[in-house]
């Protein structure tokens, strides 16, 4: 007989938590039929969540044993139509052997408490059309946003576009 496993904690995401954070995105990269496009590493991760203003932000959810078993990366958003920020959830991800302990909503229903926390109105993402996950998000009242279509630059046309304008001076915390 196998014991039930204890419901996850959620906390902060620790240095030491950033090899595990990393491994999780490249399965996440595996799951989503794209490993070939994921080249996080831990350096970067932890330079991006660490550093002194930090503009990404993350979230896990351990087991008893405090070892990560899923996590949430997120960043700030602004609407400029509500004057407020928002969080925008880069990747949700609870490795199989953890789906069905509620780490999954239990990561969401963090963010959501930090947006109530802070006065933000919405916590936004987005998801491959194919994923099951949609099933879960429906059941929590998420609506899918398919009135938006999302674009995005990157590449020679990223690099092309740049090309056209003189580069305005970036901003030190940009």
């Amino acid at each position: 007989m196998t014991s039930p496993v204890a419901a996850p904690t959620i906390r902060p995401v620790r240095p030491e938590d950033v090899p595990a954070v990393v491994a999780m995105v490249h399965e996440l990269a595996e799951y989503e039929r794209a490993p070939e496009q994921c080249h996080l590493t831990a350096d970067q991760l932890h330079a991006a969540l660490f550093p002194a203003a930090p503009a990404l932000f993350g979230h896990v959810a351990v087991d008893a044993a405090d070892q990560p078993m899923g996590f949430a990366l997120w960043f700030l958003n602004f609407s400029t139509w509500a004057g407020v920020h928002g969080i925008y959830l880069e990747d949700l991800y609870v490795r199989p052997a953890a789906r069905g302990t509620g780490a999954g909503r239990t990561l969401l229903a963090t963010l959501a408490a930090i947006c109530v926390e802070r006065g933000y109105e919405r916590l936004d993402w987005w998801m491959l059309h194919w994923n099951p996950a949609a099933r879960f998000y429906a059941s929590i009242g998420a609506t899918p946003m398919d009135e938006w279509t999302p674009y995005r630059l990157t590449g020679p046309a990223l690099r092309e576009l740049a090309a056209q304008t003189t580069p305005a001076p970036t901003h030190p915390a940009a």
